[in-house]
This record gives C-alpha cells, structure tokens and sequence, in this order.
C-alpha cells in the first residue's frame, strides 16, 4: 500500500524558491539587454549586497511579517477578555474572492509604500535610514536588496499591521510580495525599459534610474514609486526627460564620505547629529526649473 504525504512548504521557504528563481531571470535579463554592456557583474560592493539579501532584508522582513499577524491574534484575545471589539471585527476583505483581495492588496500596499518611500526623503532621520539603500553607484538587481534593517521595519510595521486588520488572506499577501519582488528586482537591474504607454502606470528601469540620480529634481528627489509610477504622475513627484537619457551620477551628495562596512553603516543613522538636515531636499516641492517642467509633458506626447 502506497502512503501519501501532504508536505506543506512554509511560506518563508517557498519565497526563498521565488527569490531565487526572479533573481536568476532578471540576471538573465541584464545579460541579454543590458543597459551598460561593460558594467562589471561582480563589482564592488557586490559581496556585501549579498549579505544584506540573505541576512538582512529577507530575514527581517519575515520576521516582521509574522510578527504583524501574531501581534494582532495577541491583541484580539486582550481586547476580547477587556470586553473592546478587536480588529479582527474589521476584517472588511476578509470574504472577498481571492483575485479581488489580491488587487486590494497591491493597490494599498503600493500607495502605503509610495508614501513612506517619499517620508524617507522628506524627513532628516529617516533619510539618514535610507541613505544605505542610495549608497549604490551602480544599479542591478542585487542593489535591490541594500536596505537598512530600521528602513524594513518601518515598511513593514506600517503595511502589513493595516493588511491583516482588513484580513487580506496569507496566500494574497504572499502572492503580492512575490510580485513586488519581481518588480523591485526589475526596476533596479542594469536594463533601459520604460514599458512604453504602461510607464504611466508601471515602475520602470529607466525611470527608477533617476530616483537614484544624485541630482534633486524636487523636493527629496523624484520618483518614488514602488511597483506603480502611478503615483509619481498623479502626485506631480515625477522626473521623465526628454529625450529618454540615463543619470550621470548615481548615489547622493558627499557619498564618499558615507562609511564603507556593514556595520558603519548600520549603526551611522543612530550616531548622526540630531541637528543635521537631509542632504536629498534641494528644490521646493513641485517647483521644477522650467525646462523640467517640459520634459514630461514632451515625452509623453512621443511613445
């Protein structure tokens, strides 16, 4: 007699199989249609962004993840025993089909990170958080990963706590990471795609390349869009030139200054000067030199 085993693979270890799987197709795309044939594959900083996708953001991130989920079963049974409705009882997606959940899902999750993406920016200490991320002078899909842990938790704190109150289902909320994955490491990768029509609505290569500009465009910068441009257009926060060309510098002001280790780099937001302000912020918001004030409008006429 033949026994069968149902062998259910934990989440984390099915998004490792995606993880790697993504990663080899977009460095299959950088090879085939690179932006910058002669960037180097292996070059510097590449062994320390392969710390940062292994034993940071991923491990973090998950972390956080379930930490979110248990956090608000604890705070049901408190409340519940303290006679207070619990967040559960806001579970408004809970019964919605799983497709309509999963478009819910990105559509919130994507404005939240947009949002906190652009805070990032706009405010000196968290700025001094994310300055890690923009320490890449060059862009590929393992630059995706340079992430200060204080920045994921901030992410994470603030976007998965709001989905499982609206109780989106783990396989959606697994689903839209995957995706996003995809996207992030797409958006970052050494390629010069713009999605034609769609960049109005989609994160795109050429577009995330000036997010990382050295150069301001606005107030904070530009571009700040996750998996959607949508917001950047919408918001009046977005930099398109015309005609379509690259950054020159890539990283942020006084970059050379900024320390080389991993853990320099971790513990420099907390020793920075409290008094300090961002460097990122050089023009007031919206107020575009008058040029750049053309350029979007120019290429979106050409397609």
């Amino acid at each position: 007699m033949t026994r069968r085993f149902n062998v259910r693979v934990p989440l984390h270890l099915q998004f490792y199989f995606w993880l790697l799987l993504i990663s080899i197709l977009v460095f299959a795309l950088e090879r085939l249609f690179a932006r910058d044939p002669h960037q180097e594959v292996i070059r510097d900083g590449f062994g320390q962004d392969l710390f940062w996708m292994a034993f940071n953001t991923q491990y973090v991130s998950w972390t956080l993840a379930l930490a979110a989920v248990h956090s608000v079963r604890w705070l049901n049974v408190a409340l519940f025993h303290a006679g207070l409705p619990a967040p559960e009882t806001v579970h408004l997606i809970a019964s919605w089909p799983l497709w309509l959940q999963f478009i819910g899902c990105f559509f919130v999750k994507d404005f939240l990170e947009w949002n906190i993406h652009r805070g990032l920016h706009r405010i000196p200490w968290l700025w001094e958080i994310h300055k890690l991320h923009h320490s890449s002078e060059r862009l590929d899909w393992l630059a995706t990963f340079r992430s200060h842990w204080g920045e994921v938790i901030i992410y994470k704190v603030l976007i998965y706590l709001p989905l499982v109150i609206l109780g989106v289902d783990d396989r959606v909320i697994f689903a839209v990471l995957v995706w996003s994955l995809f996207m992030q490491e797409l958006v970052h990768a050494n390629l010069d795609w713009d999605w034609g029509p769609l960049r109005y609505v989609l994160n795109s290569p050429r577009l995330h390349a000036w997010h990382h500009a050295v150069e301001m465009r606005g107030k904070s910068g530009q571009n700040f869009g996750i998996n959607l441009a949508l917001w950047d257009w919408l918001f009046r926060t977005v930099y398109w030139p015309a005609p379509a060309q690259p950054p020159d510098r890539l990283g942020f002001t006084d970059l050379e200054k900024y320390p080389p280790g991993i853990w320099a780099r971790l513990w420099t937001p907390f020793t920075a000067h409290r008094g300090i302000k961002a460097k990122s912020p050089a023009v007031p918001e919206n107020e575009f030199p008058a040029d750049e004030k053309k350029a979007a409008p120019a290429e979106s006429q050409s397609s």
